[in-house]
Protein backbone atom coordinates (compact mmCIF):
# COMPACT_ATOMS: atom_id res chain seq x y z
CA UNK A 1 0.00 0.00 0.00
CA UNK A 2 1.11 3.22 -1.12
CA UNK A 3 1.15 6.39 0.85
CA UNK A 4 -1.43 7.83 -1.43
CA UNK A 5 -3.63 4.85 -0.76
CA UNK A 6 -3.78 5.11 2.68
CA UNK A 7 -4.32 9.10 2.87
CA UNK A 8 -7.55 8.39 0.45
CA UNK A 9 -8.77 5.51 2.32
CA UNK A 10 -8.55 7.80 5.78
CA UNK A 11 -11.59 9.68 6.09
CA UNK A 12 -10.97 13.56 7.00
CA UNK A 13 -13.01 15.01 9.52
CA UNK A 14 -13.72 18.75 9.73
CA UNK A 15 -12.25 20.49 12.47
CA UNK A 16 -14.84 21.48 15.57
CA UNK A 17 -15.83 24.79 15.64
CA UNK A 18 -13.37 27.45 17.35
CA UNK A 19 -16.89 28.83 18.97
CA UNK A 20 -17.45 25.56 20.98
CA UNK A 21 -14.06 25.20 21.93
CA UNK A 22 -13.42 28.58 23.33
CA UNK A 23 -16.73 28.44 25.33
CA UNK A 24 -15.82 24.88 26.43
CA UNK A 25 -12.56 25.89 27.76
CA UNK A 26 -14.07 29.42 29.31
CA UNK A 27 -17.00 26.52 31.11
CA UNK A 28 -14.13 24.93 32.55
CA UNK A 29 -12.05 27.55 33.46
CA UNK A 30 -15.28 28.62 35.25
CA UNK A 31 -15.78 25.33 36.47
CA UNK A 32 -12.12 25.46 38.24
CA UNK A 33 -12.63 28.72 39.67
CA UNK A 34 -16.10 27.83 41.53
CA UNK A 35 -14.19 24.78 43.04
CA UNK A 36 -11.29 26.65 43.90
CA UNK A 37 -13.62 28.98 45.97
CA UNK A 38 -15.86 26.86 47.56
CA UNK A 39 -12.86 25.34 48.89
CA UNK A 40 -11.23 28.42 50.27
CA UNK A 41 -14.88 29.56 51.97
CA UNK A 42 -15.12 26.35 53.34
CA UNK A 43 -11.47 26.18 54.97
CA UNK A 44 -12.17 29.86 56.73
CA UNK A 45 -15.85 28.99 57.41
CA UNK A 46 -15.22 25.50 58.75
CA UNK A 47 -15.79 26.57 62.46
CA UNK A 48 -19.93 27.03 61.46
CA UNK A 49 -20.15 23.57 60.03
CA UNK A 50 -18.53 21.79 63.56
CA UNK A 51 -20.37 24.09 66.04
CA UNK A 52 -23.90 22.85 64.42
CA UNK A 53 -23.15 19.33 64.40
CA UNK A 54 -21.74 19.26 67.60
CA UNK A 55 -24.72 20.58 69.27
CA UNK A 56 -23.03 22.34 71.31
CA UNK A 57 -24.81 25.52 72.66
CA UNK A 58 -22.62 28.61 73.75
CA UNK A 59 -22.53 30.05 77.44
CA UNK A 60 -21.85 33.41 76.15
CA UNK A 61 -23.97 35.79 74.90
CA UNK A 62 -23.65 39.04 73.97
CA UNK A 63 -27.27 40.69 75.49
CA UNK A 64 -27.00 44.21 74.58
CA UNK A 65 -24.40 46.94 72.70
CA UNK A 66 -24.69 50.17 72.24
CA UNK A 67 -22.33 52.52 70.21
CA UNK A 68 -21.19 55.42 71.89
CA UNK A 69 -18.98 57.13 69.57
CA UNK A 70 -16.48 56.76 67.12
CA UNK A 71 -15.35 52.80 67.74
CA UNK A 72 -16.69 53.24 71.31
CA UNK A 73 -19.28 50.59 72.30
CA UNK A 74 -20.48 49.48 75.82
CA UNK A 75 -21.64 45.80 75.88
CA UNK A 76 -23.55 43.95 78.59
CA UNK A 77 -22.20 40.25 78.53
CA UNK A 78 -23.41 36.96 80.61
CA UNK A 79 -21.70 34.02 80.61
CA UNK A 80 -24.02 30.98 82.29
CA UNK A 81 -25.59 33.39 84.85
CA UNK A 82 -22.90 36.13 85.32
CA UNK A 83 -23.57 39.05 84.01
CA UNK A 84 -20.87 42.19 82.48
CA UNK A 85 -20.83 45.85 81.38
CA UNK A 86 -17.76 45.77 79.09
CA UNK A 87 -16.38 48.82 77.11
CA UNK A 88 -14.47 48.56 73.81
CA UNK A 89 -12.32 50.93 72.35
CA UNK A 90 -9.04 51.41 70.14
CA UNK A 91 -7.40 50.75 72.64
CA UNK A 92 -8.71 47.82 73.69
CA UNK A 93 -11.08 46.02 75.90
CA UNK A 94 -11.76 46.73 79.74
CA UNK A 95 -14.73 45.64 82.15
CA UNK A 96 -16.58 48.54 83.49
CA UNK A 97 -18.39 46.45 86.29
CA UNK A 98 -19.77 43.13 87.06
CA UNK A 99 -23.55 43.53 87.07
CA UNK A 100 -26.01 41.38 89.55
CA UNK A 101 -26.68 37.17 88.57
CA UNK A 102 -29.57 37.21 86.79
CA UNK A 103 -32.37 34.43 85.84
CA UNK A 104 -31.46 31.64 83.29
CA UNK A 105 -34.53 32.93 81.25
CA UNK A 106 -32.83 36.27 81.20
CA UNK A 107 -28.96 34.99 80.00
CA UNK A 108 -30.69 33.60 77.01
CA UNK A 109 -30.73 35.52 73.86
CA UNK A 110 -33.75 36.33 72.21
CA UNK A 111 -34.98 34.08 69.48
CA UNK A 112 -34.20 35.36 66.17
CA UNK A 113 -37.08 34.98 64.12
CA UNK A 114 -36.55 32.84 60.92
CA UNK A 115 -36.46 34.85 57.69
CA UNK A 116 -39.40 33.21 56.20
CA UNK A 117 -41.76 34.53 59.25
CA UNK A 118 -39.52 37.69 59.03
CA UNK A 119 -40.30 38.07 55.20
CA UNK A 120 -44.46 36.98 55.38
CA UNK A 121 -44.83 39.15 58.65
CA UNK A 122 -43.23 42.33 56.35
CA UNK A 123 -45.23 41.28 52.98
CA UNK A 124 -48.54 41.24 55.49
CA UNK A 125 -49.16 37.49 55.03
CA UNK A 126 -50.26 35.09 57.70
CA UNK A 127 -47.31 32.37 59.08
Amino acid sequence: MTLAQITNSVPLTPLPDVGFSVLRVFGALVLVLAVFFAGVWLYKNWQRFAAQQSGARSRLHILEAKPLGNRQILYVIAYDRQRMLVASSPNGVALISPLPESDAAETSPAPVPSFAATLSQVLGRKS
